[in-house]
């Protein structure tokens, strides 16, 4: 039997904001877009903020209208990535395997190690005194005998508490909770399960396999086996990103300006992660779905980039090739592949791109330290909305 801990740091974006201003501790403090402009969403928030009914990915105009006298700020991006790496460390020290799932989360594999920790419930407890001691950060801590069961244990008792499933408990714990428990519900997949009388992970169970085969394929499967008590039990922790990609869902839209600029924008979150990764790319691929979800996609293999304007003008072309029916669009995402070193190309480069990969290295530790708002790239100020940033430029 596997003993899989998750570790989840509690408001992590806000923690860290408050060990460097503690004048913020106590109070509604929510890490995000500017609600000033508008814009972006909540990326993290107080549980003073939540108290007001927010919560992640709310489009920040919303937030600001429930809790207006928040405290909103755009968040030390790069300090993040500090204290993230500054816990890791910690696990390190403990834990014989060690996977990072996100910033905030962390997998481990205790596995025979009940000898050398004595209880786990008692270890869990160290681990959190430990982080708390040397970062001040608070986390919570899921066992289970799985990935899932571990993930949705941490969940159960935060801020700063300490769940342990049963091994032989797994269905029986997740039975009563609501079927979004699940990672991977989203918010179609709720509502689709609710129309047939689905509210509970116990509903799911009371339902042969098959039903979910036949429903959702391989989808409907792995929702059974996480319903009941199963997942993966071995972690990963050293894999080859294959790809890069974004999308955006939006209110169904005809307007080719409006397309264009989240395209720019997509482009523009792609490419300042392939930076980060200081990789090129030779393949760009778009998506596109109608609003009666008919999708289509496309790809391009080119000379190896990482600049937006060159990626985007290809992206653009593709998109206004394949938008040629007269009914408005759903979603648009932009999907980089095929990646290639850096390092391996700069001898082929001309000065002026050597010019203009400085220039973009600049913009990408810009954003890093201020977060990806913080300064956006010219070719949106046609369509007339984003010239009123206060941190455009024109590249």
């Amino acid at each position: 039997m596997r003993t899989i801990f998750h570790l989840d740091l509690d408001a992590f974006f806000v923690e860290v904001e408050r060990i460097l201003d503690p004048s913020l501790r106590g109070k509604p403090v929510i890490v995000g877009g500017d609600p000033k402009y508008g814009r972006g969403v909540v990326a993290a928030c107080s549980y003073e903020a939540r108290a007001f009914g927010l919560h992640s990915a709310m489009p920040i105009r919303t937030a600001y209208k429930l809790c207006p006298h928040g405290i909103y700020i755009h968040g030390s991006h790069g300090e993040y990535s500090r204290f993230s790496k500054a816990v890791k460390r910690i696990l390190e020290q403990y834990a014989p395997v060690v996977e990072q799932a996100s910033i905030d989360e962390f997998y481990m594999d205790f596995t025979g190690c009940r000898n050398i920790y004595g209880s786990l419930f008692a270890f869990a407890s160290f681990l959190q005194k430990e982080i708390r001691q040397k970062l001040s950060l608070p986390c919570s801590i899921g066992i289970g005998s799985n990935k899932t069961i571990a993930k949705i244990g941490s969940d159960c008792m935060k801020p700063c508490g300490i769940t342990y499933i049963i091994p032989e408990m797994g269905k029986e714990f997740l039975a009563p909770m609501p079927v979004e428990t699940i990672p991977g519900v989203g918010k179609v997949m709720l509502k689709d399960l609710n129309s047939k009388g689905i509210f509970k992970i116990g509903d799911i169970t009371k339902l042969p396999q098959d039903y979910f085969a036949t429903a959702y394929g391989k989808y409907g499967i792995d929702l059974y086996r996480k319903a009941c008590g199963k997942g993966s039990e071995y972690l990963t922790v050293q894999w080859e990103q294959k790809s890069i990609s974004h999308e955006r869902t939006f209110a169904d839209v005809t307007s080719k300006e409006f397309l264009k600029e989240k395209l720019f924008y997509l482009t523009g979150k792609v490419c300042h992660e392939l930076r980060e990764m200081d990789w090129q790319v030779a393949t760009v691929s778009i998506k596109l779905r109608y609003s009666d979800f008919k999708t289509l996609t496309r790809a391009k293999t080119i000379k190896p980039t990482d600049d937006d304007e060159e990626i985007f003008e290809v992206a653009w072309d593709m998109m206004t090739k394949a938008y040629t029916r007269r009914i408005a669009v759903r979603l648009i995402g932009v999907r980089l592949t095929n990646f290639s070193n850096c390092s391996e190309q700069e001898e082929l480069f001309e000065w002026t791109e050597i010019k203009r990969r400085r220039m973009l290295k600049v913009v990408n530790r810009i954003r890093y330290k201020y977060g990806y708002d913080s300064i956006l790239i010219g070719e949106l100020k046609r369509t007339g909305e984003i010239d009123k940033h206060p941190n455009y430029f024109q590249a």
